[in-house]
């Protein structure tokens, strides 16, 4: 399929008339060649920001109350969290709610990105058989959308952080490495379920069950210090899952301005570099397939 470039058209619009074409097609069998294929990726950046765009508008993203929905939610689960683990506790600490709301934002963030993109390419059906172009721009534009739900958030946690009389550090602006590493963490997971989905449609039947069981063991209704006071087997189970170190750097951070252990610097790069290239891989190696799948 030949489609014409974007700077093409811009170039008409303003009177010089230079038409630029790329062509795409799809592979037969295996991966694609990946230097073409990114490249191609690349130039078609602009197809993945307008279907991000175009469902930020179609979930009322561009009203009031549908922007303010994304904090509030998060916002009275972390207060029934509160509650709940106040009567475990049986201890009230209003820092504490600062991180329930801070782990829940973060964690909220993957949540979306990886539950949107397993639908992505399912619920893009006719597109798929339509149009000739990398399908990993589909997951991706899963991801971006995710990402832009998020930052309406940060604001609100600021405010909390300020409330509760939280410290304020040069050091909180490198939580936005780990911020980083859970969107690329999340372009491989999106990817790798948006395949699941095409082959086993109760994917996304199954997922809340697996989110749900993920938060419960990352860092979210307790802070990485606790870690101590649980069990050897829980603890190994607890440091092998990728988001406590990511989440674990992340809130130690932004709401401790303290410098989280080294291995949760390179644990964080590690997990999300390496699901990153899994996911993707997995993914090209199949989009072959997904017209046929889908019909």
């Amino acid at each position: 399929m030949v489609v014409k470039d974007m700077t093409a058209v811009r170039r008409e619009r303003g009177g010089d008339f230079n038409p630029v074409y790329h062509q795409y097609g799809p592979h037969r069998a295996g991966l694609p060649p990946l230097v073409n294929y990114f490249k191609e990726l690349w130039h078609r950046r602009e197809f993945a920001v307008e279907m991000s765009r175009a469902t930020l508008r179609g979930a009322n993203m561009n009203t009031f109350f549908g922007q303010a929905w994304l904090v509030i939610n998060p916002l009275l689960l972390a207060g029934i969290y509160y509650l709940l683990v106040t009567i475990i506790r049986q201890k009230h600490d209003p820092s504490f709610f600062t991180h329930l709301t801070c782990s829940l934002f973060a964690f909220t963030l993957v949540q979306t990105a990886v539950t949107s993109g397993a639908k992505s390419v399912t619920a893009s059906g006719k597109l798929v058989l339509n149009t000739a172009f990398p399908r990993l721009l589909m997951p991706l534009s899963a991801v971006r959308t995710a990402f832009f739900r998020f930052l309406p958030t940060i604001p609100v946690y600021l405010v909390l952080h300020i409330i509760t009389g939280q410290p304020w550090s040069p050091k909180m602006l490198l939580s936005l490495y780990f911020l980083a590493m859970m969107v690329v963490f999340s372009m491989g997971l999106a990817a790798v379920f948006a395949t699941l989905q095409v082959y086993f449609r109760d994917t996304t039947s199954f997922l809340p069950y697996f989110v749900r069981l993920w938060m419960y063991l990352s860092p979210v209704l307790w802070a990485p210090e606790m870690l101590n006071t649980m069990g050897r087997a829980v603890r190994v189970v607890v440091q092998i899952n990728p988001m406590y170190s990511m989440l674990g750097g992340y809130t130690d951070l932004l709401q401790e301005s303290r410098l989280p252990p080294t291995y949760m610097w390179v644990a964080a790069a590690a997990w999300a570099v390496g699901f990153a290239v899994i996911g993707f891989l997995f993914f090209m190696s199949r989009e072959r397939e997904f017209a046929v799948r889908l019909v």
